[in-house]
């Protein structure tokens, strides 16, 4: 593919709720363009951006693809990225690269909860937003319907730049608003006809909504517009645009993406609405000042990875945004994040997994290069001499986290590598070793997340089951006591002896709190350590369901020893009897209690509060739109996956962990039992 002035690229996130028809849309525009030979399908798997097997398999996409088309002398960089909430990171990731957003609204059913929350992400983001009321060929498909839903749950200023004309159910035409004209589809693209009257007052209301929103933009245009003077053409044309890119207006068109209707205006009005990189400001940090970066092939380079992709022919692929500068192939660059120079191998232009190569990617412009040693996603490029840094791309925290288990012993090396792997293309996938309870746990956003991992690392030679992490309760106890430990062995030759008194006593430390107050020398000097280091080795054992004892002040008082037989090891086996007596010291079980919020509308508060009290936690506050709370981490193992249920995908929430506090008798006994079973 040629290379592009930043005036004529136009960088378009294609967002959506799940099956709304993203891939279709960039697949009929791929079609159209010339860059493909046939429209694929995502229930036949053969989309040129739904490529992975996985995708395939589900029908939806899981990753974001880079699809670059040439348009009229254009070029148009589309980024068709994940509906389904467990994928949203690669959205998040993709919108942080681009200049626009396309929001895709199916005519059937109208704004859905995935499109609201990707809606909510691109305006935090600034980002200017354009939608496409998709399906209207659909004979339930009522535009109408699906533009009011859209004007009350993002304000009046969404407004048609497009009405469908209908024969009956049959989607045959368009009306064009602007320039008040009808067209027919023919067959073989559309033709011109006479526009009715009927559409005449209410385009006039559309329009005369759209100079107010002019008017409020640009203060110029304003005076003109309260002295009743007329805006000339061109005046309503830029104002137009000048309102879509500050997010004042949002233009409504319509279409079919699997039957390719319309898709040719649309990708024209891509061109005409959406902003180039060049009018749309971006900032890095430099010399940690914030300073406006220019849309330039001719300034330094500033660059950003939004995307890693695991190739499993060529590695690791690292797709980027260039914000002013240019890459050129086979030359350095200098990772800011990281610190360090990176070496540039060839570049790349994407359509979904086929790449051709380009000589460089300037200013505006979405690249893709292979093996970068030391970048990962969200690292800054640049020049040495003069080092910007972008902002970090806020990923969504995984919430979800379950155990893996090997089915094959000895996997666990190619688990943790495959992992790696994964995460290195997933920003919203985190695992770790929990050393304590001897298991991997990996975390995402979602039950459907981890499936996916799962049938990677299936791919990747080694298969495993997921099951509920152990929650880490401990054990403590209430009552000082005075226990004794007497350890004695004859087995010809030198025996075993080791003699301890041990005052146990309740405390705040989490660790063994070791004190010896011997008087005589009854238990002599040396054999302390022993004593110490036995309680040591029997707090991770527990006192009755095998959880680390916490909490424990040991005095050593007393005690007895024999000239012969004592040693080290006898007074570590004594010092495991006197902790056995903790039995009578009053136990108890402690588990650990998080700290909750919820981020939820007022419609599910009571909802959500109810579940709350169900998983034996305490609401501790409330603010508009917040739920705090506490609540046993034993209960909140799938909470992600509920709480999308309750609030049907519009809650979220964050869950760390507080404090331990005692149990209460029925999950104490119920968790000794247990262990009691898994003993014996």
């Amino acid at each position: 593919m040629k290379t592009f002035q930043a005036d004529k690229i136009r960088n378009i996130c294609l967002i959506a709720h799940s099956k709304a028809g993203k891939t279709s849309m960039a697949e009929a525009m791929l079609f159209n363009s010339g860059a493909i030979s046939r429209i694929g399908k995502t229930a036949d798997g053969n989309t040129v951006c739904d490529y992975d097997s996985q995708e395939i398999k589900r029908e939806l996409s899981i990753r974001a693809s880079l699809a670059a088309l040439e348009w009229n002398g254009n070029k148009l960089n589309l980024l068709d990225t994940p509906g389904y909430f467990d994928f949203i990171g690669d959205m998040h990731a993709c919108i942080s690269a681009s200049d626009a957003a396309v929001l895709v609204i199916s005519g059937k059913s109208g704004p859905r909860v995935g499109g609201l929350l990707a809606f909510k992400h691109a305006v935090t983001q600034e980002l200017p937003i354009l939608f496409f009321i998709n399906k209207m060929d659909h004979e339930n498909a009522k535009f109408d319907d699906v533009l009011a839903e859209l004007q009350s749950s993002f304000g009046a200023n969404v407004l048609p730049f497009e009405i469908p004309i209908k024969d009956g159910t049959a989607f045959t035409g368009y009306v064009d608003v602007i320039h008040e004209k009808a067209y027919q589809f023919d067959g073989k693209g559309k033709k011109e006809i006479p526009l009715d009257a009927s559409y005449q007052s209410m385009i006039a209301d559309i329009k005369a909504t759209m100079n107010e929103v002019i008017a409020e933009t640009n203060e110029t245009l304003m005076e003109k517009f309260f002295a009743d003077e007329p805006f000339t053409d061109a005046e309503f044309i830029s104002g137009i645009k000048e309102a879509i890119a500050v997010r004042n207006l949002f233009p409504v068109f319509c279409g079919s993406a699997a039957a390719n209707l319309n898709m040719d205006t649309f990708a024209d009005n891509l061109i005409e609405y959406a902003p180039s990189p060049v009018n749309a400001p971006h900032q890095a940090a430099l010399n940690n000042e914030l300073v406006p970066l220019e849309c330039d092939d001719n300034v330094p380079l500033a660059a950003q990875v939004f995307k890693t992709i695991v190739d499993p022919f060529i590695g690791k692929l690292s797709l980027f945004r260039v914000f002013s500068g240019k890459i050129a192939a086979n030359s350095t660059v200098f990772n800011a994040t990281q610190g360090a120079a990176e070496k540039i191998g060839p570049l790349f232009s994407l359509q979904g997994k086929e790449k051709s190569d380009v000589p460089s990617v300037g200013a505006g412009d979405i690249g893709a290069v292979a093996k970068l040693g030391n970048t990962k996603t969200g690292d800054t490029l640049c020049s040495q001499a003069k080092q910007f840094l972008l902002p970090p791309i806020a990923f969504p925290q995984p919430v979800y986290s379950m155990a893996v288990i090997p089915l094959t012993r000895g996997d666990e090396e190619k688990i943790s590598s495959g992992l790696h792997k994964l995460t290195a293309e997933d920003q919203t996938l985190a695992y770790r070793n929990d050393a304590e309870a001897h298991q991997l746990i990996v975390s995402g956003l979602g039950d459907q997340h981890l499936e996916v991992v799962l049938a990677r690392l299936k791919d990747m030679g080694t298969e495993v089951r997921l099951e509920e992490p152990k929650v880490l309760y401990r054990e403590t106890f209430t009552k000082k006591i005075q226990a004794e430990g007497k350890h004695k062995k004859q087995s010809g030759g030198h025996g075993q002896y080791g003699h301890v008194k041990i005052e146990f006593e309740p405390c705040d430390s989490e660790e063994l709190v070791f004190e010896e107050k011997i008087f005589g020398g009854s238990v002599p000097k040396n054999y302390h350590p022993a004593v110490e280091k036995g309680l040591q080795e029997m707090m991770d054992g527990g006192i009755q369901a095998g959880y680390r004892v916490v909490g424990v002040k040991a005095t050593l008082y007393d005690g007895s020893y024999h000239d012969v037989d004592s040693s080290e090891m006898a007074f570590k086996m004594a010092a495991h009897l006197a902790f056995k007596e903790l039995v009578k010291a009053g136990p108890v079980l402690l588990e650990p209690i998080g700290h909750l919020e919820v981020n939820v509308s007022d419609q599910y508060t009571g909802d959500v509060m109810g579940d709350i009290n169900k998983r034996r936690g305490r609401v501790i506050g409330m603010e508009p739109g917040k739920i705090v709370a506490e609540v046993p981490m034993s209960e909140m193992a799938k909470y992600a996956i509920d709480l999308r249920s309750i609030t049907q995908g519009r809650g979220d929430f964050t869950f760390t962990f507080e404090r331990y506090e005692q149990a209460p008798p029925m999950v104490t006994q119920k968790i000794i039992e247990a262990y009691q079973q898994s003993k014996s």
